[in-house]
């Protein structure tokens, strides 16, 4: 006697996905847009790719191909141009975390380089915890710590070194007046630096 015996098929299936943080709710390719606030442009963005989450706490915008800014003022003039291997905007908090190789040019031709850019739209300044190069038509400096107004006019420089122009410290032609450096304890703050004159 025989025996034929059914058996169903098993479904296989993978297991659901609880990490819902893991997911973004929309990705872009290929995005050059104009982002306002208060009905004011503030600045334009050029990526490859753009991810936004707002599952994950904090929710972020993802830059993770690069970005390019283009910072404006009230009357639409551009004030600097801002770019970055990666990027996240935290939009709760209105900061910008900015990693990779990051580099800020303002229309005062001031250059800025690091590793890590920090900008909080809501205190308006920008700051690094990283090694930074500061340049300006005038002078350069280098650091490990930055702190800066949002239009880079007004800047704190920690561990600095700075280079000048021959002749530009009022000393003559030391040895001395292209290279100045400052102890780790010190600050350099500089707000509408001037070119300083030799005592008489």
């Amino acid at each position: 006697m025989a025996i034929v015996a059914c058996s169903s098929e098993k479904e296989h299936t993978a297991p659901a996905i609880y990490e819902r943080d893991s997911v973004s709710m929309m990705t872009s390719f290929g995005v050059s847009t104009l982002i306002s606030d208060s009905g004011v442009m503030k600045y334009r963005i050029v990526a490859e790719r753009w991810e936004v989450n707002v599952v994950r706490r904090p929710s972020r915008w993802i830059f993770n191909k690069g970005i390019f800014l283009e910072q404006y003022d009230k009357k639409f003039h551009i004030e600097a141009y801002i770019q970055a291997d990666t990027a996240y905007y935290y939009d709760e908090r209105k900061l910008w975390e900015l990693r990779g190789r990051v580099s800020v040019r303002t229309k005062d031709n001031l250059r800025f380089r690091s590793e890590e850019l920090f900008w909080d739209q809501q205190a308006h300044e920008m700051y690094s915890h990283t090694f930074s190069r500061l340049v300006t038509p005038e002078r350069e400096m280098e650091g490990t710590y930055f702190r800066s107004d949002e239009q880079m006019r007004h800047y704190i420089v920690t561990n600095s070194k700075g280079s000048f122009e021959r002749g530009d410290s009022g000393f003559g032609n030391s040895a001395g007046d292209s290279i100045l450096s400052a102890p780790d304890t010190t600050k350099a703050k500089l707000r509408n630096p001037t070119t300083p004159t030799r005592k008489k």
